[in-house]
Order: structure tokens, then sequence, then C-alpha cells
């Protein structure tokens, strides 16, 4: 059995201290509200061009993440704070995070195909910066050297173009509608609710003398059972060959087997920002590993499902060669196993906290 290890910012632990209370909801509230203002002035100040400087994307993940984590706080701890405010806030903190995620989740996505497509085909052409655009490699010719067997052959290239041209279409208007969405009055609106937030935070009358703990222990008990539900017993295999079933039917839905993991993700996260909030300032530096681990693990399943269904979108292309068709094919079926081997490695990562924190 895995050592015991003592963590003072899991609220079920009794370590000494101050009962965190609705002021330290308010503190942890404003901190990310000042965090969030202070993202969206770099990002005016570094500005963005056609497809968005260093600065400005690092600005976006900065209101990305301290959306997140206000919206998850109002979920979690809403008894806490103005009903109506809450309701009100939590679509549109949502609105602005899920914009502003659009345009990376596509480049991400391009980058991960094209590096599959290239690790399929034994290349190593693939280039490692971020954001490149990819040309395939073409098709080794016959009577060719050793060394250039790792070409992409024809349909690995047609179907490495394809999801190019596909995904960078998504892209560019993924980055449109980021700078309108910032552009808007809504998202105005949004800010200079945050802006208030930063300054001012609509507690309940009770929340002064109500502990945290409770709360953040519901939060933790929910992505308990959501783990619970999971077929966690057929994760265990390296790899389940039933998540291909229906993988390229002309039914465009998110695969089935894929959304009580993202649930739990979800879940995750309200946990992950629930213990920030009750640790305070000091106990957000302690990082729990074994969370850090299921949440990439998780990360990693997200990413592998968008993915194959793009690859399954691809190939429903009209029109498109077989060769091409196949690649697409397999492509899928790369990214179906590696949501399996996502799956896998929650599963080792979570049975180790469990042990752990026995």
């Amino acid at each position: 059995m895995a050592q015991q290890h003592l963590d003072p910012t899991d609220p079920r632990s009794r370590h000494a201290g101050p009962v965190p209370t609705g002021d330290a909801l308010a503190g942890y509230l404003r901190a990310q509200a000042t965090e969030f203002l202070r993202a969206l002035r770099l990002h005016r100040e570094t500005g963005s061009g056609a497809n968005g400087s260093e600065g400005s994307a690092e600005a976006a993940r900065a209101l990305r993440r301290s959306a997140r984590r206000i919206s998850a706080s109002l979920h979690t701890f809403q008894p806490l704070l103005d009903s109506d405010w809450c309701e009100a806030m939590r679509p549109e903190l949502a609105w602005v995070s899920g914009t502003l995620a659009m345009e990376h989740a596509y480049t991400a996505r391009l980058e991960r195909l094209l590096a599959a497509l290239h690790r399929l085909s034994g290349s190593a052409a693939f280039p490692a910066q971020t954001g490149a655009r990819v040309t395939a490699a073409p098709a080794p010719k016959a009577g060719a050297p050793a060394q250039e067997r790792g070409n992409l052959t024809v349909g690995a290239a047609k179907a490495g173009a394809l999801l190019d041209r596909q995904l960078t279409l998504a892209r560019t208007r993924a980055h449109s509608t980021a700078l309108q969405a910032l552009g808007s009055s809504r998202f105005h609106a949004v800010a200079d609710k945050v802006a208030v937030l930063a300054s001012e935070v609509p507690l309940a009358t009770t929340a002064g003398t109500t502990d945290l703990r409770p709360l953040s222990i519901a939060a933790q008990d929910r992505l308990a059972d959501a783990v619970t539900a999971l077929p966690l017993v057929v994760a265990g295999h390296p790899y389940n060959a039933a998540a291909l079933v229906h993988g390229l039917s002309p039914d465009t839905v998110p695969h089935p087997q894929d959304a009580p993991w993202h649930q739990v993700r979800l879940l995750l996260r309200l946990h992950r920002y629930a213990r920030e909030a009750v640790s305070g300032p000091q106990g957000n530096t302690v990082v729990d590993l074994r969370l850090l681990a299921a949440g990439q693990a998780l990360n990693r399943h997200r990413d592998a499902s968008e993915a194959s269904a793009s690859a399954a979108q691809a190939a429903r292309t009209p029109r498109i060669a077989p060769a091409t068709a196949y690649a697409l094919g397999v492509l899928h079926a790369d990214q179906r196993h590696e949501v399996e081997a996502a799956r896998f490695a929650f599963q080792q990562a979570w049975q180790q906290e469990t042990v752990g924190a026995s």
C-alpha cells in the first residue's frame, strides 16, 4: 500500500488553523477577478494580428483560466453568494472561456493529427514548432532508398492536406469569432461585472460564519460518484475495440462512450478549484501530483476524442480517394486507441490517489 500523505489542502483534513468561511471565498474571487482584469489589459496592450501574437495568446489563456475559476466557484459555493447574480454570471463566464478556447483547440488538434499521420507512416519529418502550417511530405517513388520510406504515403499526404484545410479554416473562423466577442457589448458587460467583483463580492448574509469545507467536500463526493460510474474495468484493458463501434457512422454527435469521461473531467476541475478556494493563498502553492496526473490523463482523453471526431468528419468528405479515406480511417482508429490509453492512465492515477488517501 502506498504511504499515506498528509495533505493540508484536503477539506477533510483536521489540521490546525482558522475555519475557511465566506471571507476566504470573497478573497479568492477578488483575486481571480483581478487576474481577469490584468489579462484583459495585457491582451489589449499586445493586440492581435491575423493569427494572434504570442502575448495575446498568453493573455487569452489567462483570461480563460480566471473565468473558469470564477465560474467554478459560483457553481460550488452558490449557497454563500447572491443566487440571481450567480445564475446570471455563470453562463456569461462560460461563454467567454469557451469562445477564447476554440482557436487554441483547433491549432492543437491539427498539430496532433498531422503528427499522428507522420508517426503512423514512420516519418520523422513533422516540424515541432507550434502553430506552423504543415505541408505533408510526398510519397516515396518506386525504388526509393530506405531512408525515404519514412515519407507519407499518397493517402496519408492527401489526408493531411484535407485536415489542414478543414481545421485551418475552422481555426481562422474561431479567431475571428474571438476577436468579435472581445469587442462586443456582451463581453464589455461581463468585464464590467468582473471589475465590480474585484472590489465587492455579493456574499449572502450568513456567508461570513459559514464553513466552506462542506461545500468543497460535496464537490469532491460528486467527482467520486462520477468516477465510480465509469467503466474502469473496461478501461483497464490497453485497447477497447468497442470504442470503434459507429465511429464512422453518418451521425456526427460525440462518441457515446466519451460523455461520462468528459463529465468527470469537468467535475475534477470543480474539485481542484474548490480546494484552491478553501486552502487560501498559501495553500494554493501545494500541488497534489495525483490529481494533476488524473487531470492530465483526462485532458489527453478529451484531445484524442475530439481528434478522432475530426478524422471521422474528414473521412465523410464527398468524393475523396479511397486511399485518403483509408488513411483517415487508420488515423481515427489510432486516436480511439489514444482515448483508451488515456482512460487507462486515468485509472492508474485515480487508484493511486485512492490508496494514498486510505
